[in-house]
């Protein structure tokens, strides 16, 4: 079974993303951050303990026990669930759990992936998870193979000259407010940059590959939310991507916002 360094996901209308799966290095830097927001947590749980073990004895103590793991784990389950894969540590490396084939994270994979972490950590320093990571072909620990997941790297974007990529250009979805407002709801971070760095490196393509892959852009973007025949009549497939762009890294008229990997605007949860 040959590694792979590269998560690969198709969209049924013929989109292509492909992102860098998470080395053993920068998982493991991302556990020690998230290792030390537990520790801290844990230690004022030890200071509440001490102080109740004055009146309620060992029993303190095996309630503090059962709060410290219930702290380790759902720390987090609750921080995956609730930021689409990420933890404070995850999120400092820009890393981030996702389902094997792409799809929308569930809360049981992130529950199986999290209780099983008991078991990758035998018998000390993660060693089974971490031997499981170095045979696995997409660098998954026992957890990720129970739940179907994987980690990946968010790649870092360049800011780009908005101004220059869009100028003079008339945008006809800004016609459409609330139209334009759902485009932007349903198009992820990983689809926006997508059609960001097409559009930037649109020169290097030679002409069929350059018609070819903003047909598919065009094509899936049309798909997520339809507009009215005049706001796309007349509007070539490579115009109707940078419309997208303009309307997902630029939500306000005349407000340029700094774009990121992760959140070019707000991401379908």
């Amino acid at each position: 079974m040959s590694k792979t360094t590269t998560m690969v996901i198709r969209t049924p209308e013929g989109v292509t993303f492909a992102l860098p799966l998470a080395g053993p290095v920068s998982r493991l830097l991302a556990w020690l951050v998230d290792w030390a927001v537990v520790a801290a947590l844990a230690s004022a749980l030890s200071i509440v303990s001490a102080i109740f073990s004055v009146f309620a004895g060992e029993a303190a103590q095996g309630v503090a026990l059962l709060l410290y793991f219930v702290i380790s784990i759902g720390y987090s389950i609750v921080l995956e669930s609730q930021w689409r894969g990420q933890t404070l540590g995850k999120r400092l490396l820009r890393l981030r759990v996702m389902d094997g084939q792409g799809l929308r994270l569930k809360f049981s994979q992130v529950c199986i992936r999290n209780l099983l972490r008991v078991v990758d950590m035998l018998p000390l320093f993660y060693f089974v998870g971490g031997a499981a990571c170095a045979l696995s072909r997409r660098a998954q620990r026992l957890g990720d193979l129970a739940a179907n997941t994987v980690v990946v790297r968010l790649p870092s974007v360049a800011v780009p000259n908005l101004e220059q990529l869009t100028a003079g250009k008339y945008n006809s979805l800004r016609a459409y407010p609330h139209l334009e407002a759902r485009l932007r709801q349903r198009v992820s971070a990983d689809q926006a940059v997508l059609a960001l760095q097409a559009l930037l490196r649109r020169e290097l393509l030679n002409p069929e590959a350059r018609v070819e892959l903003f047909g598919e852009l065009a094509a899936h973007f049309r798909g997520l939310v339809h507009f009215p025949a005049e706001a796309s009549d007349g509007v070539t497939d490579e115009q109707y991507v940078r419309n997208v762009v303009d309307v997902v890294y630029r939500p306000q008229r005349g407000h340029q916002r700094q774009p990121t990997a992760t959140q070019p605007a707000e991401s379908v949860r």
